[in-house]
């Protein structure tokens, strides 16, 4: 049955609905790369895996031509430069069916397309390209990064379509390990990957836990990893206050005896800023020593450095003007401000380290501060940051350190004079060195990228984003993984604890904890991957929810 109208609509829907979706195609902020090799990947597989579900769907070549790829500039991954007779979209949509059928010479291609003229209709060709058109195309006009995306894609594809019983024109190179089964085996199933995760999740938080202590005297009837078991309990349901989390332990706990809410807030009340960050520096530096031992941990080199705000504040914040310091878009409203810095890119999205925003403190300090940390470990190579980190004195500091970085830049007067001369020139794409002043005759050089919005809702200079880099344009695509931090502090969030207390620490503990649980899970997942199909894909194949259920059994809950 062909895919209709109500059928991609409700696919979509699904796919709009799901909570956690880490899906950077419709990313409301104007600053996402739509050049991203990497979100494309990621839409094929959020897509695919969703699409199959449907009755209507039984189709791998109806997928292809249903994929939306309209949002994708291709021309970035385009060799050639002037017109050309076949758009790159409709290229990407033919070498992907011919990776489908692993066809290794375009003759197969050719003669298929020659005898399915209602697929050629569908993938808009109004005539069959010849054999040396299509090699140039794949070999010469299409970059290696767009060719290893098709690859990419036609393998998801294929997965997606066999797990939901569709008939694939061939079997999909899994890579799965030799673990004593058939090679030919279909994808790990729930069973397996919940079996596999419990074993790491039991060892991961036995080397994880440990790092983090109370202030607690000898003797204590109550143990201190059951506090830890209460704070992971609080995790697994979203606005749970300790008292309320308390009472329920209770029942759910195998212990004996288990904190009260009021003992557990009191005894983490005595926890200073410094001492939850050097407890949560040293847990995260016992997850990077267990991903150490995988190649795919050490694709790590890209780290995303921003700012997320709590909930508002709504009470009277009067003695904690210095803390509850408002909101970054400058509203009447007041909260509690953190910042973070976390692996991006293809590497697995730790949080690597997490700090409270105080008034006073510059965006400078809280940059350095969490470079420090980054930088003992993990290798960093590029810095990505919003617009509020777009000082020169931030920027220079970041140079000193052999790193490079992507910004974008709050626009002024000159760089919108210069925005409203590429609109009247019809220009998407503007570079230009510029010389930031740092005082006493010094200056910072870095080069600024204008770049046009497409469908923006203005006619104006502001279809402009300006972007500042010390490594060429090449690193702009980077900039599009910053989508990903946006995503993890959905999850963070909805690891935390509910309080209405304005005690700083209590606070700041809720949010770090909820980072420590949110690295947990993604680093779990790599390890869950890489054991059972040797390889790591960003997507997570292990839940949150299973994550948390499996270490609250480990703290001693279940």
């Amino acid at each position: 049955m062909s895919p209709t109208r109500e059928s991609r609509r409700t696919v979509f829907r699904r796919i709009a609905h799901r909570p956690h979706v880490a899906w950077p195609v419709y990313d409301t902020t104007p600053l996402y790369d739509r050049t991203s090799l990497a979100g494309l990947e990621s839409d094929v597989q959020t897509v695919s895996e969703t699409w199959f579900d449907h009755d209507s769907h039984d189709s791998v070549e109806e997928f292809v031509w249903s994929l939306p790829l309209a949002y994708f500039q291709f021309n970035t991954h385009d060799c050639y430069g002037g017109l050309t007779r076949y758009e790159m979209d409709t290229l990407f949509r033919v070498f992907v069916l011919k990776e489908l059928h692993g066809w290794e010479h375009e003759t197969a291609l050719l003669k298929y397309l020659d005898s399915h003229s209602e697929l050629r209709e569908r993938l808009e060709l109004e005539s069959v390209p010849d054999q040396s058109t299509l090699w140039r195309s794949w070999h010469t006009r299409f970059t290696d990064g767009l060719r290893e995306t098709v690859q990419k894609a036609a393998r998801t594809i294929l997965i997606k379509a066999q797990n939901a019983d569709v008939a694939v024109p061939r079997e999909p190179e899994r890579n799965l390990l030799d673990r004593g089964h058939d090679a030919t085996e279909s994808d790990p199933d729930d069973q397996t990957i919940l079996d596999e995760a419990g074993n790491i999740t039991d060892h991961v938080s036995r080397v994880v836990f440990p790092a983090f202590s109370l202030n607690r005297g000898e003797d204590c009837e109550i143990p201190e990893n059951a506090y830890w078991g209460l704070q992971t309990y609080l995790g697994l349901r979203e606005n749970l206050a300790a008292n309320e989390g308390a009472r329920s332990f209770i029942h759910e706990s195998t212990r004996e005896r288990t904190p009260l809410g009021h003992g557990h807030r009191d005894q983490i009340r005595d926890l200073s800023i410094e001492q939850i960050r050097e407890m949560y520096r040293q847990a995260v530096q016992q997850l990077t020593n267990e991903l150490a031992g995988t190649e795919e941990f050490f694709r790590a080199g890209i780290v995303a450095i921003d700012i997320t705000e709590d909930d508002p504040f709504t009470g009277d914040r009067a003695g904690h003007e210095d803390e509850i310091i408002g909101t970054k878009e400058k509203t009447d409203e007041y909260a509690y401000q953190w910042a973070t810095v976390q692996l991006v890119g293809n590497a697995v999205p730790l949080v690597l380290d997490a700090r409270p925003v105080q008034k006073g403190e510059s965006r400078k300090e809280i940059v350095e501060d969490l470079l420090d940390s980054a930088e003992e470990l993990v290798h960093v190579d590029n810095v990505l940051m919003d617009r509020e980190f777009d000082s020169q004195h931030i920027l220079e500091m970041i140079s000193q350190r052999g790193l490079s970085y992507v910004v974008p830049k709050r626009m002024q007067t000159s760089e919108k004079a210069q925005a409203k001369r590429l609109l009247q020139r019809g220009q998407d794409r503007y570079e230009t060195d510029r010389k930031l002043h740092l005082g006493k005759n010094e200056w910072h050089e870095t080069t600024l990228i204008y770049r046009r919005k497409e469908d923006s809702e203005h006619d104006d200079h502001r279809q402009y984003s300006v972007f500042m880099t010390n490594r060429g344009s090449g690193h702009l695509t980077e900039y599009g993984y910053r989508w990903e931090i946006e995503s993890g502090y959905r999850s963070i969030k909805r690891f935390m604890a509910a309080t209405t207390s304005k005690d700083f620490g209590l606070r700041f503990f809720y949010f770090a904890f909820a980072c420590l649980l949110y690295s947990i899970w993604r680093a779990v997942d790599l390890l869950v991957q890489v054991e059972l199909t040797g390889e790591y894909e960003h997507s997570p194949i292990v839940t949150a929810d299973n994550t948390l259920t499996l270490l609250k059994k480990e703290t001693g809950i279940g």
